[in-house]
């Protein structure tokens, strides 16, 4: 997996856009968990 997939994750909850976001579990995998 590549670290680089973090990023956007990373930046969304640093950011205000997450403020309401709350007890979520995001799974970054690069899709390896889609069937």
């Amino acid at each position: 997996q590549n670290p680089e997939d973090l990023i956007g994750a990373c930046l969304y909850f640093a950011s205000e856009e997450s403020d309401f976001t709350t007890g979520q579990t995001l799974i970054v995998d690069g899709g390896s968990t889609m069937w």
